[in-house]
């Protein structure tokens, strides 16, 4: 049996938007030519640092809000930062963020704690503004993708 790897999907997902982004990113990640992944998906309030040291990789999902990522993505990253600190230097990740103005301060906070963190970023951060159309979900479906076929073992 080949090694598999493991892609830690975290998100929090309190509106109809950010549903329809998680089942894409989520559909592109499970997409049948990908081999040799297990997608694991934990809400943000749910997830552990147990879920993070076992897991390959990471895919996150956050609705900007007041400006800032979610108060459930903060709380992932409070709980789990030190007890994975060390352990998981070098691992990738990859962020997708809905708005209904604006994603920046969203984003540079994921990015100011994953930077700590040491992760590295695979891609740019999908981040999407208003209503979540075809094309949206296309970028999700590829990002989940992307990221997927990323940790797929040789």
């Amino acid at each position: 049996m080949a090694a598999m790897s493991t892609l830690l999907v975290v998100h929090h997902t309190p509106s109809p938007s950010m549903q329809t982004m998680l089942e894409a990113v989520l559909a592109g990640a499970r997409d049948d030519a990908i081999e040799g992944v297990d997608v694991v998906v934990r809400p943000a309030l749910a997830a552990t640092a147990v879920d993070v040291l076992a897991a390959d990789g990471y895919l996150l999902g956050t609705p900007a809000n007041i400006g800032y990522m979610s108060g459930a993505l903060k709380h992932f990253f409070d709980q789990i930062y030190y007890p994975v600190l060390e352990a998981t230097i070098g691992r990738p990740y990859a962020l997708y963020v809905h708005g209904g103005s604006d994603t920046t301060g969203a984003i540079r906070g994921v990015e100011t704690i994953t930077t700590g963190l040491r992760w590295k970023r695979l891609r740019e951060p999908l981040s999407v503004v208003g209503g979540v159309d075809s094309g949206a979900r296309e970028d999700c479906w590829d990002l989940g993708a992307t990221v997927a076929a990323s940790l797929m073992p040789l």
